[in-house]
């Protein structure tokens, strides 16, 4: 890992990144993705109007020793031999001067500021959001009356069949038990006899 960043001290972020990406190392991969992050973080943290990528250069790249994780080689004759697998810390400093504003750009900005009337606005965005809050609330509740719907009309339906298939049978019943009472024969025999 310090091979690799040595390489970079002191270059632009542009030139260092293009190093890397044709350096055949894995170190080259993790330097990367650091000096990455390092110059995002310092665009962010000034603002993208006042610097530029193009603008920053590579300040300090420092490279500690981190944890070591023990692995083990296993050899002939029952013997094993430790390895060492060391891992490090890695730091980049990235450093590049902002850009002063000039009057131009300030005038322009008080005046945008000064049009877009962001309380109105944020108000809108507010007001907006509520409503769709409430439609989908309501949404909701439409759905789940759809839904018992249909389930309270197939259990009437169910109840229905069920006292619909009760009074056929206690009609059906009292019918058979009456033949059978009054008369000594089967009810063949009564089929047979009409």
């Amino acid at each position: 890992m310090r091979r690799v960043a040595d390489l970079i001290k002191g270059k632009p972020v542009e030139e260092a990144l293009n190093i890397l990406n044709f350096t055949p190392k894995i170190a080259a991969h993790h330097l990367a993705k650091t000096v990455k992050a390092a110059a995002a973080n310092a665009i962010s943290n000034v603002g993208t109007a006042k610097l530029k990528a193009e603008d920053l250069s590579i300040s300090k790249v420092m490279v500690d020793g981190g944890p070591i994780a023990p692995r083990v080689r296993f050899q002939s004759m029952g013997r094993a031999h430790r390895i060492r697998k060391r891992f490090c810390h890695l730091t980049v400093e990235v450093e590049g001067e902002p850009e002063p504003e000039t009057a131009k750009s300030k005038g322009a900005s008080r005046k945008k500021a000064q049009t877009t009337k962001p309380d109105s606005t944020e108000k809108k965005a507010r007001a907006g959001a509520k409503k769709t809050a409430a439609k989908a609330k309501k949404d909701k509740a439409e759905a789940v009356e759809e839904k018992t719907k249909p389930a309270g009309k197939k259990a009437e339906a169910k109840e229905a069949d069920a006292r619909l298939i009760k009074k056929a049978a206690s009609k059906k019943a009292p019918a058979e038990e009456k033949p059978a009472e009054t008369d000594s024969g089967t009810n063949e025999e009564k089929k047979q006899d009409e």
